[in-house]
């Protein structure tokens, strides 16, 4: 189990011998936690010092250089734990953190790399995901590091900047708490004349940490022709989390406006749209057969 150090432990990499074995290639190396772990997972408190080890197993026939590094489940994601991380390496005698350390393993050797997770004294509460990536030669792996920073457990989530542009509908999700969220869509779109999208509940492909912001999009390749919609973009989540956001469209045939009988057709769809939404209780019409899919782009940090 990981334990607080008051101080960095820089531990020197100690390598044991493994129980004899035919030659093997490279590529037969492997990285995980001690004792077998498939990842690592570590608890602290904001401020602590955690220590733990990785192994990388050599059982080949000759030595082995692996370079070890710290990284975050997704690249550059703030509030994750990759700039946490640190290995030690001699310097003049001295023995300093380093984000990322060279280790040699001996032929048909395991070697016990220690590292260190220096926890900010402002990280917030919750699941921090990580990673420690092993590279030699051509080839790359990595340990899955699961960090809980200790604290309340807050879940919150906010759908923003809803917008209609030709066949797709954008959005994006901020999670505001502290815990790692699965989230579940459902988005409709009610035109002049009823409910023109009507698209279930249902899970999106990702798990959303603690502080981050991700812009997805929902394609609509069979939106209307000519109508004025209103689309209602909702989200949901465990622990009675739940969002929403909508936006306005118009859709006419191409080059419509131009002529006077377009004119007519925007003014007409434009006066539906205020009758429509005097009406806002209205039974709802048929669902569609759209067939959905999303779409998803890290843009960073909660702004």
């Amino acid at each position: 189990m990981p334990y607080v150090r008051p101080a960095l432990a820089l531990a020197v990499a100690c390598a044991s011998p493994l129980v004899a074995a035919p030659a093997a290639a490279d590529a037969d190396w492997s990285l995980g936690g001690v004792g077998g772990r498939p990842y690592v997972y570590a608890e602290g408190e904001p401020g602590a010092v955690l220590q733990d080890a990785v192994s990388v197993r050599n059982p080949g026939g000759r030595p082995l250089t692996v370079r070890l590094s710290g990284a975050d489940a997704a690249r550059g994601a703030p509030g994750d734990p990759g700039p946490w991380i640190a290995f030690g390496r001699t310097t003049g005698g001295r023995r300093i953190p380093v984000r990322t350390v060279s280790v040699t393993v001996p032929a048909r050797t395991r070697a016990d790399v220690p590292f260190t997770m220096a926890v900010p004294a402002g990280a917030a509460p919750g699941e921090h995901p990580g990673a420690i990536v092993a590279s030699a030669g051509d080839r790359s792996t990595a340990v899955r590091l699961r960090l809980r920073v200790v604290g309340p457990a807050l879940s919150a989530l906010t759908v923003e900047h809803v917008a209609v542009r030709g066949g797709r509908i954008s959005y994006e999700l901020v999670n505001r708490g502290t815990t790692v969220l699965a989230p579940r869509l459902a988005v409709r779109a009610d035109g002049v004349l009823g409910r023109v999208l009507d698209r279930p509940e249902r899970a999106l492909p990702l798990a959303l940490p603690p502080g981050r912001r991700i812009r997805l999009t929902e394609p609509w390749p069979h939106h209307p022709v000519l109508d004025a919609v209103d689309v209602r973009v909702t989200v949901t989540a465990a622990g009675g989390v739940h969002g929403s956001g909508s936006a306005s469209a118009r859709f006419l045939p191409r080059g419509a406006v131009a002529g006077g009988a377009g004119a007519g057709l925007l003014t007409a769809a434009v006066a539906g749209v205020f009758v429509r939404r005097r009406r806002r209780h209205r039974p709802p019409g048929p669902e569609t057969d759209e067939r959905p899919g999303t779409e998803a782009e890290l843009t960073g940090a909660v702004r």
